[in-house]
C-alpha cells in the first residue's frame, strides 16, 4: 500500500518544538488537569490524521512500558483503561492483577513521525487502583503529588536538570547478544568534545539531538564525552516532574535514533572496564515565587543555609538510599575512584569524587549537584528520594563542615547496597513498607542472578539481568 493513501500526521521539527513548547508550558503554569484534557482530546477528536495514542508509565524501576490505543477507542474509553499489572515486575500479585491508567494529559507529547512513525502522539499515565486510589507502587504518581503538597503548602517549585551519559555501539540489541558476542563494538574512539563531523558518534547525537529539540527539551549543549563512543546531551532545567519524564523520553529517544542506524544506545553505567562509566549527574534547584532559595552571595560557596541543610541530609542517607541511586549490579563498577566516580559521601565545590558537588552559579543558576545516580535509576523514585530527603530528612549530629568534608563512602557492590537500604528504618518511612520491600526483593533477585564477586571482567548475568535490557521470556528460563 503507498504512504499517500494513509494521510497520516507528519509535522516539521519547527512546527513540532512551538507545540511541544506550549505544552510544557502549560504543564509548568499548573493548567488544570481537566481543562488540559478536555483541549486534549478535542484535539484527537478534530484531527483525523492520527491513529494511535502512545499511552505511558513507569513500572518499580523505573522501565517504560508503552501501550497504543487506536485514537477512537481511546477517545470513548479514556475513563476505563485497565492493564494486568501482574505482567508488571513489583507491581499487582496475579491474585489481584487488574489495575487503572488515567491519563496525566498535561505530560502530553507530538513525536517526529521519522522516528516514531506517523500519525501518532504519546502521553504519560498514572496507575491506578481498582477503585480509582492511586497504585502504591506508582512512584510517578507519588512523586507528583509530593511535589504538589509541597507548592500548595509553601509555594515552593522544585526545578532539576539531568546530565545523562551512555554509550553507542555497533549492532542492533548489543546487549541482549551480550552471551554470544562477550564484549561490545564501538563505532567511535574520538573522545572528550572530539569526534569527526561525519562520523557514526556524531551523526547520532545530532539526530537525537534535533528530536529533543522538537520534542521541547530545551537543548543546551551536546558532545561525546571521555570514554570511547560514550555521549552527553545536555537541555535546560525544569520543575522536577516534568525533569523526571524527560529522562524516560531521552532514553526512548537515544534507543529509537540508534535503531535507524543499525546501531544500540545503551545506558549500562559500566558496560566495558578500563574506560569511565556513564553517570548521570543531577542538577538541583528550589524556587519560590521566582527567587531561588538556594542563592546567598554572602553563604559558603554562594549557597543558601536551605541549600547547604539539603546537602547535609542527603549525605546522611547517602548510604542508605544508595541502592535508589544505584540500582544495577553493573552501576557499582561505576564508582571506581580511578576513573572519576562520585563514591565520596562528601560535598565539594570542586572535587569530582564527591557525592554532591557545589557548581559554580549565580542568583538564577545556583544549584547542588547530585553525581552518585547511574543513568539506569528509576527517575521518579531517585529524584522523590533527593528532594524528599533533602527537605526532611534525618540529619547526623557532628557538625557540618565535617560531615561535607570526610571521606566515607558508597557501597563498592550491589549486597552492601541492598543490605544498608533493607535495614534502614528512613528508607522504610520514605517509600512506605510494601514498596521497600517489593524494591529490595527486585534487587536481591537481580543481584542473586549475577556474580557476587564483581572481578575485573564484565560478566555476561550483569549484562543480561540488567533491568532495562532484559525482557520477560528471559527472565521466565531461570
Amino acid at each position: 500500500m503507498g504512504t499517500e493513501l494513509r494521510a497520516f500526521l507528519e509535522i516539521p521539527y519547527d512546527q513540532l518544538e512551538e507545540m511541544n513548547l506550549e505544552a510544557k508550558s502549560e504543564r509548568l503554569a499548573r493548567t488544570p488537569r481537566d481543562k488540559v484534557g478536555q483541549k486534549r482530546m478535542k484535539y484527537l477528536a478534530d484531527e483525523k490524521r492520527i491513529k494511535a495514542v502512545t499511552v505511558c508509565f513507569a513500572d518499580l524501576e523505573g522501565r517504560l512500558h508503552m501501550l497504543d490505543y487506536d485514537k477512537k477507542f481511546l477517545l470513548k474509553a479514556a475513563d476505563n483503561l485497565t492493564f494486568d499489572g501482574s505482567s508488571i515486575r513489583g507491581f499487582s500479585q496475579q491474585a489481584e492483577s487488574d489495575l487503572r491508567l488515567s491519563i496525566d494529559w498535561p505530560a502530553f507529547y507530538w513525536l517526529p513521525s521519522d522516528i516514531f512513525g506517523p500519525g501518532k502522539v504519546l502521553v504519560f499515565a498514572d496507575v491506578l487502583e481498582k477503585d480509582g486510589s492511586p497504585y502504591i507502587a506508582d512512584m510517578r504518581a507519588k512523586f507528583k503529588a509530593y511535589l504538589d503538597g509541597l507548592y500548595k503548602r509553601d509555594g515552593m517549585t522544585c526545578n532539576a536538570a539531568n546530565e545523562i551519559e551512555g554509550f553507542l555501539f555497533k549492532g542492533r540489541d548489543a546487549e541482549r547478544r551480550y552471551y554470544e558476542t562477550g564484549g561490545f563494538e564501538f563505532p567511535s574512539t574520538g573522545g572528550y568534545y572530539h569526534s569527526l563531523p561525519g562520523d557514526a558518534l556524531r551523526l547520532f547525537i545530532d539526530t537525537s539531538a534535533e528530536v529533543q529539540r522538537a520534542m521541547g527539551f530545551a537543548n543546551e549543549k551536546d558532545h561525546p564525552e571521555v570514554a570511547p563512543s560514550q555521549f552527553e546531551m545536555n537541555y535546560g532545567y525544569t520543575e522536577a516532574s516534568i525533569a523526571a519524564d524527560q529522562i524516560l523520553l531521552y532514553k526512548l529517544i537515544c534507543r529509537q535514533v540508534a535503531a535507524k542506524f543499525d546501531m544500540t544506545a545503551s545506558f549500562l553505567p559500566k558496560p566495558a572496564t578500563g574506560i569511565n562509566g556513564s553517570g548521570m549527574h543531577t542538577n538541583m534547584s528550589v524556587s519560590q515565587k521566582g527567587r531561588n532559595l538556594f542563592w546567598d552571595p554572602r553563604g559558603q560557596d554562594k549557597l543558601s543555609k536551605l541549600g547547604w541543610k539539603f546537602i547535609d541530609r542527603i549525605l546522611t542517607a547517602g548510604q542508605d538510599l544508595c541502592l535508589a541511586f544505584n540500582s544495577s549490579v553493573n552501576s557499582y563498577r561505576r564508582l571506581d575512584p580511578h576513573f572519576e566516580a562520585p563514591n565520596q559521601i562528601k560535598a565539594s565545590p570542586v572535587d569530582r569524587g564527591s557525592m554532591v558537588r557545589i557548581p559554580l552559579g549565580n542568583e538564577k543558576s545556583a544549584r547542588i549537584e547530585m553525581r552518585s545516580i547511574a543513568p539506569d535509576a528509576n527517575p521518579y523514585l531517585a529524584l522523590y528520594c533527593l528532594f524528599r530527603t533533602g527537605f526532611s530528612g534525618p540529619i547526623e549530629k557532628d557538625s557540618g563542615e565535617k560531615r561535607r568534608d570526610r571521606t566515607k563512602f558508597l557501597p563498592d557492590n550491589i549486597y552492601d547496597a541492598i543490605r544498608l537500604f533493607k535495614s534502614s528504618k528512613y528508607a522504610v518511612d520514605l517509600l512506605g513498607e510494601t514498596v521497600h520491600k517489593r524494591y529490595a526483593d527486585l534487587k536481591v533477585i537481580q543481584a542473586d542472578r549475577c556474580p557476587k564477586a564483581l572481578g575485573t571482567f564484565i560478566k555476561a548475568p550483569e549484562i543480561q539481568f540488567h533491568h532495562e535490557v532484559t525482557n520477560q521470556y528471559l527472565w521466565s528460563k531461570f
